[in-house]
This record gives structure tokens, sequence and C-alpha cells, in this order.
């Protein structure tokens, strides 16, 4: 039975909410992003810790202005993810762009696979929508699988259809020796700004003025094929519309010492959130875990 409402609420309920014109769903995230911020203060406390312990230097008024601003984007990304449920090809395309795919032309020429590495920046569920239309690259997105599985097939049906593969992180190894066989140049998208599940098993280093652990998935994975990594920033143009630039990381992975690839990657996101903070994800519950005194200091120092 339970099985039977979930599957009323997505098309009963979601898909018919996601035909709605955009102009009608931002006015649904104006009233989301009120009841979030001041009538169930979600992760308010949270919020206001995150910002203030990054931005030291900024004013109270600063503070307040970026948390007012991360309110409104945050139900706008709710309400966008909404909209992938029906969003067509044309009207994607137009709301998510890359401005400088001709960098890649080499390595598909090349039948080279790659990693893209990014964050909760912005829009990410366009990014995985469409990643299968931007290039002629297979195109692969990497993350967790939902909590609830009737709803974790729902969506992994309308995020695969215009032709991105999504797959998670106990099956990856089998994609990537399936796409070796297959000679198939494949990009395999991540994100890594998540709080690392094991403190042990993860790198440490200086990120936004604080101790921080980071995910070494995508240094692992790039060093472990020598796939070249490249990080993507989204800008947004205005509300709904985004635009991306590929900023390479690395062309030899094996070459490098190890946490370079993953301090360089961390170097290109706190660059993106400084110019424009509002748009991250600052409710997540990044710094949750202490350094343990096991754990050595960085052998990289950022510039």
């Amino acid at each position: 039975m339970k099985k039977i409402g979930y599957y009323l609420i997505f098309y009963c309920l979601l898909v018919p909410l996601s035909l709605l014109p955009m102009w009608m769903l931002y006015g649904i995230s104006n009233l989301i992003s009120f009841i979030l911020q001041h009538i169930l203060k979600y992760r308010v406390k949270v919020v206001e810790t995150n910002l203030k312990k990054s931005f030291p230097n900024k004013t109270e008024k600063e503070l307040k202005t970026i948390k007012n601003q991360f309110y409104n984007h945050l139900s706008d990304v709710f309400i966008e993810g909404l909209k992938i449920l029906t969003i067509s090809k044309t009207n994607l395309i137009k709301r998510y762009s890359c401005q400088n795919k001709e960098i890649l032309d080499k390595y598909y020429q090349n039948n080279q696979s790659l990693i893209f590495v990014s964050s909760h920046h912005n829009n990410w569920e366009y990014m995985v929508l469409s990643l299968g239309m931007q290039f002629p690259f297979q195109a692969v997105g990497v993350g967790k699988r939902m909590t609830n599985s009737t709803f974790g097939n729902l969506m992994h049906k309308k995020r695969t259809r215009y032709g991105t593969e999504v797959c998670y992180s106990d099956n990856v190894k089998a994609l990537i020796e399936q796409k070796k066989q297959e000679k198939t140049p494949t990009i395999f998208m991540l994100l890594a700004d998540q709080s690392p599940n094991d403190k042990h098993k993860c790198y440490w280093t200086e990120f936004l003025n604080q101790d921080t652990p980071v995910i070494f998935g995508p240094e692992n994975l790039a060093k472990k094929e020598n796939y070249p990594i490249i990080y993507y920033r989204v800008n947004k143009i205005k509300r709904g519309y985004y635009s991306f630039e590929l900023i390479p990381l690395e062309d030899k992975p094996q070459e490098t010492q190890y946490g370079e690839i993953t301090l360089k990657y961390l170097s290109e996101l706190e660059k993106t959130i400084k110019q424009a903070p509002q748009y991250w994800l600052w409710s997540h519950k990044r710094w949750k875990h202490q350094r343990p005194k096991s754990i050595y200091q960085d052998k990289f120092i950022k510039k």
C-alpha cells in the first residue's frame, strides 16, 4: 500500500505541479522560502554558523543578506528540481548551457574518458539531466541512492530520459570497466563537497577558514584510471537560467602527488563560493567532524 501511495504522490501531485509555467512555480518558491526560513526555521542556526565561520570579516548585515538570498535560492533549487520531471530538451538547454565546450574536443577525438567534479552550488539537477545532451560523450552521473527506493526508482527514470546514465558509488567501478570494454568515451560527473561519512578516510585541509574533511573519491578515481579531471563552475545568469564553464584541473593525474588534485579542486570551489556565496548549500552540516589526532597535516599549502 505504501508503494501505491508513493506512485500517487509522484504522478498525481508532483508531475502535474511540474507542468505549471515557471513564473507560477517561482511564486510557489517565494512562499516556500518564507516558510522554510521564518516558520519552520529550517536549519537556520546551521546556516548562520556556517556563514559566520566561513566569512569572519563580513558584517552582521552582510551575513543576513546572504542568508536571506540563500533561502530564496534553496527554494528555487527545489522548484527547479521539480521542473526536471517534465522539462523539454529545448527548454532545458535554453536554461542550462556550456560556455566553452570546445575544450573537450581533443579528449573526444582521442577516445579519452573524463571526470567532471563540482559542488552543490547553483543548480546541479539540471547538469545531471542535460549532461548527455551537452557533449558527444556518454554521460554518467555518480551519486548516492535515495533512502526511499520507490521514489529513487521514479526519479532515476526521469533523470536519465535524455541520455545521462546514473550510477552509485557501489557500482561505479563495474560501469567504468564496462565503458572501457565498449571503448566508449565517457564523462563521469561527481559532486565532492559533502561531508565524508568517515573522518579517517578523507583528506583534511583548510577550506573557507575552517579545518575541513574532504571526500577523496574524485582524486582517487582520476589517479586509478588516469582520467583527466575537470572542474565545472556554474554561474547564475538570472532566475532559472544558468551557464557553466569548464576548468581543467589535471590532464595526467598519475603524475601528481597525494592531495594535489583535491587542493586544486578546493581552490576553484572556494573562488566559486566567494564570488556568489548565496548559491552554495549552507544548510548542509559540512563541518560536523573534527580532525582525528592521528591525521597528519597537509603537505600542500594553497596560494
